[in-house]
């Protein structure tokens, strides 16, 4: 298909107009930290009331970053880079954060023009047989005057912005709910352990008394209090055994693998007597990734306000065309039939019943919305730290004492055996001991592991960062970056 000079210079001059126009018009780069795009946002990060520290101060031995280092586990930091590679919803997460990436090449791409060709030939008989063949090239490009085109980029960036901070959450809470699953497991089956030494100590006693009994030493009803205790003792083991296969399935369906709770655990649960390095209020709210989601949003909605209010402007747009008709495929582009148009366009709305004004009032409205569910999030973020905080130091209290209580059962059960292999105290009086040992046994265990579960919320209320070692790139489906 021959082109001639003429013509090449005619398609260079209409496509090089088109891309001037688009170079000279608004467009507005996003940028998160300039909210304020509609004039309507109340709340800003730097206006929350907030104090200037916590109400009750722990102790700083060690830092909150790299928290996940202070447990020295290398069994539990190699489970929990498995949850972070294989965990489906931190997969779902990551699509998401992919979609808005999408999303937002697509609302930037309003800002170019739109260019499109189309090639059509037909043939047709009546009294004689007739052949024509057309191209065309049109171009349209909407001159974004008002910045309306530029609001709903930014509204698309900030979007995208939050998603990303959502997976960081994602990410962070994965790994305290890996950790406390973890812990689960390991605290399930020490109580395991500790219902069967109960129910092997209860088969010793009754093996005692049973002899004495047909020594003559013994009442009968002393052998079926034994035996009952026993049997109550050998139903808790049955039941803790049902306990620790619930929780290493938990456990598995973190790390996205079959749940055959057939997984090997950490023999001890760590003693986490240090106390955390808390930073202030105000620091918390740049660094918690669900805060920094929630102030995106926030944005968010104030740029959809604004890409709204604007949609009741008038709209400016430029349109281009080249097109040429033969009655051979071959002539095309070759003759004098060559014809372009450049048109512009004002288009404006007129009477539409009232619907723009009230999709403005609608994100008017749900900006007001998004204001109050970000101030409820950073408050509820400080609620969650203060409990923490005081949880932290009451069961740092607890396990002392239920520390010392366990040593005083122990000796008061054994004494009261002795004295009741002795006949000064009746069999109850053991029981009643023996109970009290092992209760404060399973009591300090459940502290422990309510100290672990206390101490990695509050990691994940804080922002902290698990631990650097953990390279986020492991993960699959990673969201990449946009660059400017």
């Amino acid at each position: 298909m021959p082109i001639t000079v003429n013509n090449l210079s005619k398609v260079c001059l209409l496509t090089g107009t088109i891309v001037l126009l688009s170079a000279c018009a608004s467009s507005v780069v996003p940028n998160s930290n300039n909210p304020g795009l509609s004039g309507e946002l109340s709340v800003t990060a730097k206006t929350v009331a907030m104090p200037d520290k916590w109400t009750t101060s722990l102790q700083q031995l060690e830092s909150a970053d790299n928290w996940l280092q202070n447990f020295n586990d290398p069994l539990l930091t190699k489970t929990v880079k498995e949850a972070l590679t294989h965990n489906f919803q931190l997969k779902q997460q990551a699509l998401l954060v992919d979609i808005k990436k999408r999303q937002l090449m697509n609302s930037t791409s309003q800002l170019w023009p739109e260019l499109s060709a189309s090639l059509s030939s037909s043939r047709r008989k009546s009294t004689t047989i007739s052949s024509s063949s057309s191209l065309s090239l049109d171009a349209r490009y909407e001159i974004d005057l008002w910045g309306k085109l530029s609001a709903n980029e930014q509204k698309a960036n900030l979007e995208w912005l939050s998603q990303q901070a959502s997976f960081e959450q994602a990410q962070q809470q994965l790994v305290v709910n890996t950790v406390i699953a973890w812990y689960n497991a390991v605290s399930a089956e020490k109580q395991l352990l500790l219902n069967q030494q109960r129910s092997d100590n209860t088969q010793q006693n009754l093996a005692i008394i049973e002899s004495g009994y047909k020594q003559g030493l013994n009442s009968s009803l002393d052998v079926y209090l034994t035996r009952n205790e026993l049997n109550s003792a050998l139903a808790r083991v049955a039941q803790q055994q049902q306990n620790v296969l619930t929780a290493k399935r938990r456990l598995q369906s973190l790390l996205g693998v079959y749940p055959d709770a057939k997984i090997l655990l950490s023999a001890n649960l760590v003693n986490l007597s240090g106390a955390m390095l808390l930073q202030t209020p105000a620091k918390i709210i740049q660094r918690k990734p669900a805060l920094r989601a929630s102030w995106y949003q926030l944005l968010a909605s104030d740029a959809q306000l604004a890409f709204t209010h604007k949609q009741r402007f008038p709209s400016f747009s430029l349109s281009a065309s080249l097109s040429d008709d033969q009655q051979q495929l071959s002539d095309l582009l070759s003759g004098s039939s060559l014809a372009w148009s450049l048109l512009g366009n004002i288009s404006a709305p007129i009477f539409q019943a009232g619907r723009l004004k009230n999709n403005e009032e609608v994100a008017r409205l749900t900006l007001r919305q998004q204001e109050q569910n970000y101030l409820d999030t950073v408050f509820q973020t400080f609620s969650d730290i203060e409990n923490g905080i005081t949880a932290e130091i009451s069961l740092q209290k607890q396990a002392q004492l239920q520390l010392q209580a366990g040593e005083n059962a122990k000796a008061a059960y054994k004494l009261s055996f002795d004295q009741y292999q002795q006949g000064l105290v009746n069999y109850s009086t053991v029981l009643d001991a023996q109970n009290r040992w092992f209760d404060a046994q399973s009591s300090v265990i459940d502290i422990k592991n309510k100290l672990i579960t206390n101490r990695v919320n509050l990691n994940l209320a804080i922002g902290s960062n698990f631990n650097d070692s953990l390279n986020t790139a492991e993960v699959e489906l990673n969201p990449t970056v946009i660059e400017d």
